[in-house]
């Protein structure tokens, strides 16, 4: 058999099984999303999916933990979409700097009233909770408070969680998870964020 004979009975091979499974796939439901590892590119991963709701007309909430007092181009970006989008910053900074346990439990249990509130609205067919794994990790929120509220979510509303360190039970749960793994970062070099990659 030649390589090209060989190539395409090896991808009608593919075929099959893929479209076996596509056609298996039939139940529509609102997803449970989950983007962790220590890895770059759990945030980007998340508002990709972002822009791809509001290119369909839906609307999107996020909602930012952690690192919500950073300005963003993704957050100016995502804002130009009008009422589609509504995105919140709602922390003071990475846990590494603020260093206070107690205010960033405070920050953190704010954000996920607000959050609640978007998970009990039919208008958003996304919820992003950015940087969550974290608050959920250090237990500034319960994870036996979460996933009730997000049980009883629209039934056709997509959420996604990312940050590092998500609870084994979480993965347990959600549809889809990520883990992002780091296998070279040029901070490592000693080069600093980049505008358009970082930031």
């Amino acid at each position: 058999m030649t390589d090209q004979a060989e190539h395409r009975a090896r991808m009608q091979r593919l075929k099959t099984s893929v479209d076996r499974r596509i056609a298996a796939a039939q139940e529509e439901k609102g997803l449970l999303i989950v983007y962790t590892g220590a890895g770059k590119g759990k945030t980007t991963a998340a508002l990709g999916m972002a822009v791809r709701c509001i290119g369909h007309g839906m609307n999107v909430a996020v909602v930012q933990f952690i690192k919500g007092a950073i300005d963003t181009a993704e957050e100016r970006t995502l804002q130009s979409f009008g009422d589609r989008v509504t995105f919140l910053r709602m922390g003071e900074g990475y846990t590494w700097d603020t260093q206070d346990r107690a205010r960033d439990s405070q920050f953190a249990q704010r954000a996920w009233e607000k959050a609640c509130e978007f998970l009990c609205d039919p208008s958003y067919a996304m919820v992003i909770l950015d940087e969550f794994n974290i608050v959920l990790h250090h237990e500034y929120v319960s994870l036996t408070d979460v996933l009730p509220v997000v049980h009883q979510r629209p039934a056709m509303q997509h959420v996604v969680m990312t940050g590092r360190g998500a609870p084994p039970e979480l993965l347990d749960e959600a549809d889809l998870v990520t883990e992002m793994k780091q296998v070279k970062h040029p901070f490592r070099k000693g080069i600093t964020a980049q505008r358009g990659v970082e930031f």
